[in-house]
């Protein structure tokens, strides 16, 4: 029984929110400023705008009655433009009582927006290592003992299921050897989850191949299974976290010779886990001959193993073909041997899934996208890699799928233009102008000019996605589209968004989420460069982000996908902003 007493304030107006970008804009580009305002008030305030001097005072630059959007959701909108004051320095905002926080206008105020969660977030969720800072142990050298086979027609609490075979030579509860290497937490869980491993690693080859950034500022060290944080050693950071995804990848068609959905422990007492990834298992392999509190330092008989969740899908077959295939070129001079096992290993993938029946297991978010998408993907990061003709005509008799739905393949099929027919690209600029128009309807749907949805996952996935895509179609089409298209995106997650004015990336800008749902969840802390899911707009027009209580995942679970993919968002921020001088 629920006794509920509200306590309300007669007449209370909820304060205005100024939604700016924490970290602030590059001299040349467009900045706005978003106003959330109480529907009650009838406030008349102006907007303005103060230089920081060094001394601490504050001279105003620019002064305007902000100009009304209109209503979104429960609130209404004003919008403060500034875009006029380009003088490079320190800037607040205020407006009716309320002053922001600093921010800078400065030609490199986004170069630097990504080294935390490069830097920090990803090592933090490396698997299968112990992971050191400084005089902080962030976890010990997790999961040795991976894995035993899952049981057949099982299925798990947290999306994944074992089909009525194991389709591997092993037993249900059966250990496979060979899984116990590389990976990343999939998100505040300790789960690797094969859908999200390969999409970073596809995303991570992306931003290498496409910015090529060589920052070096962590010691990876295999032999020792051990990574040390803020120590050089010699070798690009993103290169090291695409080898350590491409060795979790790799061991599955290794282990079973073919992509798994993912490992994950079996139960919920282990699931609920709050603390150390050491100590969710005894690292020891299960061995059923032995007691429950025998060891002989290699087995033991606790059966705290995590499982091996291992059905066939084709699906998620051709997204790690994808990764395998893009990480070869990016692991070229880095690891050469690893280089070469990943392209043969994608290659031979492609071939056995070319030559069957597409197997259409499906559980969840477990078992890959689409398999139109994901083989698209595949043909794409094939033909890139090797330039052989077949992927290019695989890739052309997918055009009327890509035709149907767009937005699914955009970015996909701008990337496949330059090796692709005069007639292929043509079509591709027709449905490139079809989609414009279609997100300059989506960009009046709401004051921020992004795409914010309304599931029950909050939706800076989507918003950083819309932001890449925009991207990768600027530079196929400069004439429709436009840096602005991009800056929007990243000037959402670094603060002008609803509910609050924080950066929603840990540790960057001047006010930050610090707490969220990370490994650490359990400290109400956070992990440096995670980004969380952002703000659910619950029903029927209610926006929220709790910060200060990190257990609701859907608005503040850190999920390595989006570290991956603002890293690339950011590089192409600071490359646009840059031309626009």
């Amino acid at each position: 029984t629920w006794t509920l007493s509200v306590n309300g304030v007669e007449d209370w107006i909820r304060p205005p929110v100024v939604g700016h970008s924490q970290v602030g804009y590059h001299p040349a580009q467009k900045k706005v400023a978003v106003i959330e305002r109480d529907p009650n008030s009838s406030d008349e305030s102006t907007a303005s705008l103060y230089r920081l001097a060094a001394d601490g005072s504050a001279q105003e630059v620019l002064a305007s009655l902000p100009k009304s959007w209109g209503r979104y959701k429960r609130y209404d909108y004003l919008t403060f433009d500034f875009s006029s004051v380009q003088e490079q320095g320190l800037y607040v905002i205020r407006y009716a009582g309320q002053q922001t926080s600093p921010f800078r206008i400065a030609a490199e105020v986004y170069s630097k927006i990504w080294h935390p969660t490069l830097d920090v977030f990803f090592p933090v969720q490396m698997d299968h290592v112990t992971v050191n800072e400084a005089y902080r142990v962030w976890h010990g050298a997790s999961h040795l003992d991976d894995a035993r086979q899952a049981p057949v027609d099982h299925q798990h609490f947290d999306l994944y299921a074992q089909g009525p075979t194991t389709d591997t030579p092993y037993e249900p509860g059966e250990h496979i050897p060979g899984l116990n290497i590389g990976g990343w937490y999939d998100a505040g869980d300790y789960d690797i989850r094969t859908q999200t491993q390969y999409a970073v690693v596809r995303d991570l080859v992306a931003t290498w191949e496409t910015f090529r950034p060589v920052r070096d500022n962590t010691q990876v060290d295999y032999d020792r299974k051990y990574v040390d944080i803020h120590v050089p050693d010699g070798r690009p950071d993103i290169l090291q976290q695409i080898e350590h995804g491409a060795l979790a990848l790799l061991a599955q068609y290794r282990a079973v010779g073919h992509a798994i959905p993912g490992i994950i422990v079996p139960t919920l007492e282990q699931y609920t886990h709050l603390g150390d990834g050491v100590t969710m298992t005894d690292n020891l392999v299960y061995d059923p001959k032995m007691s429950a509190l025998e060891s002989d330092g290699i087995h033991s008989g606790l059966p705290d193993d995590r499982w091996a969740f291992t059905s066939r899908s084709s699906a998620l077959n051709f997204g790690s073909i994808a990764a395998l295939a893009a990480a070869s070129r990016a692991l070229k001079g880095h690891d050469d041997a690893l280089a070469k096992e990943s392209l043969e290993t994608a290659v031979r993938a492609w071939n056995e899934e070319r030559s069957r029946q597409p197997d259409l297991f499906r559980h969840g978010n477990t078992t890959g996208k689409e398999l139109a998408v994901e083989e698209v993907n595949a043909a794409l990061e094939l033909l890139v890699t090797t330039g052989e003709q077949q992927y290019a005509r695989r890739l052309a008799q997918y055009l009327p799928e890509i035709e149907k739905s767009f937005s699914r393949f955009s970015v996909t099929a701008t990337r496949a233009m330059p090796f692709m027919d005069e007639a292929y690209r043509a079509r591709i600029r027709e449905l490139a102008e079809s989609h414009l128009e279609q997100m300059k309807q989506h960009a009046e749907l709401n004051p921020y000019g992004v795409p914010i949805t309304e599931h029950g996952w909050a939706g800076n996935g989507t918003i950083i996605d819309a932001g890449i895509t925009n991207y990768y179609l600027h530079r196929a089409f400069p004439d429709l589209f436009g840096p602005e298209d991009v800056l929007r995106s990243v000037n959402y997650i670094l603060g002008t968004h609803p509910v609050s004015n924080l950066s929603f990336v840990s540790g960057v800008g001047a006010q930050s989420k610090k707490v969220a749902y990370g490994m650490n969840r359990a400290d109400f802390s956070f992990i440096a460069g995670g980004i969380v899911p952002g703000v659910l707009v619950l029903k029927p027009d209610f926006p929220e982000n709790k910060e200060d209580w990190p257990f609701l995942w859907g608005q503040n679970e850190y999920v390595i996908t989006l570290g991956a993919t603002w890293i690339f968002l950011a590089h192409a921020a600071d490359e646009l902003a840059a031309k626009q001088n």
